[in-house]
Parts: structure tokens; C-alpha cells; sequence
């Protein structure tokens, strides 16, 4: 993946023309400036070199290239530091059979993680993917006027978009749950498959939770600085609306938890509720099968007994066998065992 460096600065509300990532370091000073900066696979050199423009703390740069790192955001003496997710469908790759390999089908969501750093009024965004389309969160901007609000606007879009493809994928989850809750019951789908699907699903859920339930702390958080006053009043009930989409977004899995963990347990009391089945109708058969058994066993003895040679002694087993066999079968169908 080769590094792609984009962003845009605004003076008054107005697009400026070009960008220099050299000469971002000249945009804090100037209150008039907004600036944001997009870093997608920015390599080692890249990020030495803006960290010692905007005099970046070593400990978030290095939050930023480490291989994994935790939702969060933190508060550092010349910035603030956040780290989130975004949550894309993993488009499958079929080979032109339509139907993705099971590896896929275990992993439904990928991650993108985000690292966003918060300078007076410049906004930078470094992404170790190139998955998620940033250009979302650039319309998004536009169709809200985020510019005229600063800084705290443009965080505002970009956090907006990260929550609602968590939104998204919990309602992916929530969709499949409810096509596995439908397939409980239906006797023409393997016990294998539905154990296989509903534990791909509890992985899947286990990683979609990861990200989504420390959102609710990362606005949190903002909310409660509003960075140093550089987010306006009229920004409020956005980032209120925000922290609730989060909020509901969290609770929906915790929910979706308790649904598959109750399809599991189903899925398990069904199929003990099968092997009594199985077990009733092999005892009731085998009881069956056991009276001609022991009928024949007695009337096949070497010595002589009433009937013995003679054909009054068959009828009178047939007749045992039939009688027997019969008020068992009855007996057994009456107790739902056949």
C-alpha cells in the first residue's frame, strides 16, 4: 500500500487553494485558519516529520503505528489524541461462485482504525488502511457547513460517520440473529451448520464490541472538554445526538449478546430434546423386537412342552407374538415414545 497524503484548509468559511503537509505547522498560529490533513499508509518518515511540525507527543505517534490499540481518547499537554474504528462490510471474494469461503464468512466486518489528532484549529487523521472511504466524511462535512463551526465540527462529521457504520453493522448482526433464531426449528437444517453459523457470529459480535462500546467514552470525553473551548456552544446538541447514537448503538449489542447466547442454549436444549426422542423410540423398537425374541427363544427348546410338534404350538406363539407386539406398539404410541 503506497502512502497518500490529502487535506484542505479553509480561511473565514472559504476554501483555500492547496495543501502542504510541510507547511502545516504555519496554520495553528493563524485563528482564521481551519485545517485538516489526511495521512492513508503514511510511512515512518512521514510521521517523524509531523510529529515534529506540530510538535506531536512521542507516546500518541507511537499509538498510531503500533500494530494494535484500544479505543480511546486522551489528553495530551499540546493536543488531544483519539483512537477509533470504523466498521466496513467485508465485500467477499466469491471466485465467481457467489458463495464466500467460510474463512469470510466468520469474519462479516473489517476494521479500520483511525487515528486522530486534535491542534488547535487542525485536524489530522492518519489511517493505517486504505478500506474506509474518507471521502464519506468529507461529504459529510459539506452537507453540514462543518467549516463555519471549527474544528469541533469537522470532528463532529467525521465521528458521525464512524457511528453510523457501527449502526449498520450491528443491524447486519441483528439481521443474521434473526435468520438463525428462524432456523432453530426447522428440522431440514443440520445441527453442524447452525452451531457453525451461530459461533461465527458470536466472534463476529465479540469484535464489533470491541470498538462500539468505548465510543460512548470517547464523546464523552469530548463533550465534557469541548477542546478547550474551541468547539462552540451550537455544537451541543449535535455532540448530544452523537453520544446518544453511541449510547443505543452499545446497548444494541449488549442485547444482541443475550440473543445469540440464547439461540446457543436453544440450539443445545433442542438438540437434547432430539436424543431423548431418538433414545424413546430405540427403547420402544427394541422392546418390540424383544417379545417375538423371547416367544420364539421359548418355543424353540429342545424338550417337550404343551403345543410341542404340533400345530396348535405355532399358532398359539403367532398369536402371542401379535397380541404382545401389538398392545406394546399401542402402549408406546399413547406415551408419544413412537
Amino acid at each position: 500500500m503506497s502512502e497518500r497524503i490529502r487535506g484542505q484548509i479553509w480561511r473565514d468559511g472559504h476554501k483555500v487553494d492547496g495543501f502542504d503537509l510541510s507547511k502545516i505547522s504555519d496554520c495553528p498560529d493563524d485563528p482564521d485558519l481551519l485545517v485538516w490533513a489526511d495521512l492513508e499508509c503514511p510511512t515512518h518518515e512521514t510521521m517523524t516529520a509531523l510529529a515534529d511540525e506540530l510538535d506531536l507527543d512521542p507516546f500518541a505517534v507511537e499509538d498510531t503505528t503500533s500494530a494494535a490499540e484500544r479505543v480511546k481518547t486522551v489528553a495530551y499537554a499540546h493536543h488531544t489524541f483519539l483512537m477509533v474504528y470504523a466498521v466496513t462490510e467485508k465485500q467477499p471474494d466469491d471466485g465467481g461462485t457467489g458463495d464466500p469461503s467460510p474463512s469470510q464468512k466468520a469474519n462479516a466486518f473489517e476494521l479500520h482504525r483511525i487515528s486522530v489528532f486534535v491542534k488547535d484549529n487542525a485536524l489530522i487523521t492518519v489511517r493505517r488502511t486504505s478500506g474506509f472511504d474518507i471521502d464519506t466524511v468529507v461529504q459529510r462535512w459539506a452537507d453540514i457547513g462543518g467549516e463555519q463551526y471549527g474544528i469541533g465540527a469537522l470532528l463532529h462529521g467525521l465521528l458521525d460517520v464512524v457511528v453510523d457504520g457501527h449502526f449498520d453493522a450491528v443491524q447486519q448482526l441483528d439481521d443474521a440473529i434473526e435468520g438463525l433464531e428462524s432456523m432453530l426449528f426447522d428440522e431440514k437444517v443440520a445441527a453442524r451448520a447452525l452451531q457453525r453459523q451461530t459461533y461465527d457470529l458470536r466472534k463476529d459480535l465479540v469484535v464489533l464490541r470491541r470498538v462500539v462500546l468505548p465510543m460512548r467514552e470517547v464523546i464523552g470525553g469530548i463533550q465534557r472538554r469541548r477542546f478547550d473551548n474551541h468547539a462552540p456552544p451550537e455544537l451541543d446538541p449535535h455532540f448530544s445526538d452523537l453520544y446518544d447514537h453511541a449510547l443505543r448503538a452499545a446497548e444494541w449489542t449488549e442485547s444482541l449478546r443475550d440473543m445469540v447466547t440464547t439461540v446457543f442454549e436453544t440450539n443445545l436444549s433442542l438438540a437434547d430434546a432430539r436424543l431423548n426422542t431418538v433414545m424413546k423410540k430405540l427403547t420402544g423398537w427394541a422392546a418390540i423386537i424383544a417379545v417375538p425374541t423371547a416367544i420364539t427363544g421359548w418355543y424353540g427348546q429342545n424338550v417337550p412342552f404343551p403345543g410341542f410338534s404340533q400345530p396348535i404350538g405355532f399358532a398359539t406363539s403367532t398369536v402371542l407374538i401379535v397380541v404382545l407386539v401389538a398392545a406394546l406398539y399401542v402402549s408406546f404410541r399413547r406415551r408419544d415414545w413412537l
